[in-house]
């Protein structure tokens, strides 16, 4: 016999050379002992799949099967995703709509010993989606919350981009009208670490176009879209190049947007001087002192003292 010829204390290594039997094995064995497990009164915050069916955990699956009440945002967005794993379940809605009716019913549901699941159309429910005040009037309530972490886009976003990680800060979507955008980048441009928004596609040149009168043209940038979906796709570059591709792709699906923080130095003061008077007299001194901090990465009151002082060598 070769040392290649199975035996019968080999032969389940032959046919299954990666132990795929085993895994399967050891996650059913998990998965059941999970569900057979009772939940105890509360309030759980479980996060589900951002695209990829196969990101959700055995610890989300069983308590989304045992949960004496499922809330979600979108029924007919969710019921699918459970139907995908044999879940059968009566969900009940949660939205910014109907938030303020449904939560008290949600806290007497657990006052009276029932477990209650909430869970967003993807990733990790109250990230850019309600919920917050239920937790907080839960907690106020004395309920036990539990969160079951799973994916997430805005931690996958951030793991990919390829920016700095040791700090970073997400801020949710941008405002829609420009001049409102165009401040509220000023503000995060001065934030050290790198910045996380999510943006609707349609909207995506315009934001692009936005980071770079706000930040400038050099400031890193990566835009992540469909995140864990078929066409995931990570552009990555200078606000410039990215905002080019943008324009000219036609970008589609869900999109977030990272900004690196400045690349070059602590910015000297005659740098700052010298922004401050690229912008001149067209905007106040608050407004430009939001600007050049934003775009040079430096304290607001720094720019803004400097900017005094410009006034004061200036009668």
């Amino acid at each position: 016999m070769t040392k290649f010829e199975a035996t019968e204390e080999n032969a389940g290594d032959v046919r299954d050379p990666r132990g795929h039997d085993r895994i399967v094995a050891r996650a059913t064995e998990e998965l059941k002992r999970r569900l057979s497990e009772p939940l105890p009164p509360g309030l759980y915050l479980v996060a589900t799949p951002i695209g990829n069916l196969g990101d959700v955990t055995l610890r989300a699956l069983a308590c989304l099967a045992n949960a004496d009440h499922v809330y979600c945002e979108d029924t007919r967005h969710s019921r699918p995703m459970l139907a995908h794993f044999g879940i059968e379940r009566s969900l009940r809605p949660y939205h910014e709509h109907n938030a303020h009716a449904e939560r008290p019913r949600i806290l007497a549901l657990i006052a009276e010993g029932r477990s209650v699941a909430l869970i967003s159309d993807a990733g990790t429910p109250l990230v850019s989606d309600p919920g917050y005040k239920l937790v907080r009037e839960a907690l106020d309530a004395g309920c036990d919350v539990k969160a079951l972490p799973g994916a997430s886009a805005v931690m996958c976003a951030i793991a990919v981009a390829g920016l700095p990680t040791d700090q970073f800060h997400f801020a949710g979507f941008l405002p829609p009208k420009q001049g409102q955008r165009l401040s509220r980048l000023s503000e995060l441009g001065a934030i050290a670490g790198t910045v996380v928004l999510f943006e609707a596609p349609n909207r995506l040149p315009a934001a692009l176009t936005d980071i770079v009168q706000a930040l400038g043209a050099d400031r890193p940038v990566v835009v992540a879209r469909e995140l864990t979906k078929r066409y995931e796709e990570v552009r990555r570059g200078t606000a410039g190049e990215v905002e080019a591709w943008a324009r000219a792709a036609a970008v589609r699906g869900e999109v977030a947007i990272l900004i690196g923080p400045a690349m070059h130095q602590e910015a000297s003061e005659a740098d700052i001087r010298a922004a401050l008077a690229q912008i001149g007299g067209e905007k106040g001194l608050k407004e430009a002192a939001k600007i050049v901090a934003g775009r040079l990465g430096v304290a607001r009151t720094r720019v803004y003292d400097i900017g005094l002082a410009m006034k004061s060598d200036n009668p």
